[in-house]
């Protein structure tokens, strides 16, 4: 069972966490899971909800990895929607055998990395056991899970900050995506985690130039904005109006 124990430690955290609160909380419909390392980049993207009533969960994935090619990237676990449910709660019990730090962790990963494609060799982590328990027991869980590609739930970083590497104020509408996911960036141990695939200055240019995206589509509704992706500083820009309520939404959108 998911219940909080020191032996879920590291990303097997969030199991727990999440059944907790849903215990805690009967009154909230739906539980939104975001890992630290994410930014919000789109500020007027609104989720929509409705497009989900037969289903408890939503994550981002894409059903040919998933199922065809049993890919060990074939969904994310970095942001999920989660309905407070019975079913939810089934689910969170049965991801959760491969947590246990230790031996079973470690055997697990074993598991994972024999059955899914590209998976490198080491413990069991929480994403892989997700996709895992899906194709295992498909018939079980398939149907109320909802595999979100139409959108960024889970927007990968590397390839929106390089997109911005000329410090880009304006966007189009796929210029940066919804969730920016900071994976296999570590700033508080000094480098990159794991692999160390990135550098440290890589990772702070990359959440700053996010951070300061995001930031803009709100500085312009008071007429302001940061002089490029990588400045802390802001500059005024002409935002005359006299309908400034009415501006402010379409603002929102174009910024």
């Amino acid at each position: 069972m998911a219940n909080l124990d020191e032996a879920l430690s590291g990303c097997w955290s969030k199991l727990p966490v999440i059944r907790k609160l849903m215990i805690s909380h009967p009154e909230i419909e739906w539980l939104w899971w975001i890992d630290s390392d994410t930014f919000f980049t789109d500020m007027s993207f609104q989720i929509p909800i409705t497009k989900y009533v037969k289903h408890n969960m939503v994550v981002h994935g894409y059903h040919g990895l998933l199922f065809e090619e049993k890919s060990w990237i074939a969904l994310s676990t970095g942001s999920f929607l989660l309905r407070n449910c019975q079913w939810s709660l089934d689910l969170l019990d049965s991801w959760v055998v491969m947590g246990p730090k230790g031996r079973v962790r470690k055997e697990a990963g074993k598991i994972l990395t024999l059955n899914l494609k590209g998976r490198p060799d080491f413990e069991a982590d929480d994403q892989s056991a997700l996709i895992h328990l899906l194709i295992s027991n498909r018939n079980q869980w398939k149907d109320k899970v909802f595999l979100e590609s139409s959108y960024s739930l889970h927007g990968y970083w590397e390839g929106a900050s390089d997109r911005h590497a000329g410090e880009k104020l304006q966007r189009s509408d796929d210029s940066w995506p919804f969730m920016t996911h900071f994976v296999g960036c570590a700033p508080c141990r000094g480098a990159g985690a794991g692999t160390g695939d990135y550098s440290l200055e890589r990772c702070l240019k990359g959440m700053e130039k996010a951070f300061n995206f995001a930031d803009n589509q709100v500085l312009r509704l008071l007429g302001y904005s940061h002089r490029g992706l990588l400045s802390p500083n802001v500059m005024k820009i002409k935002n005359e109006t006299s309908r400034p309520l009415e501006m402010s939404q379409a603002l929102l959108k174009d910024s």
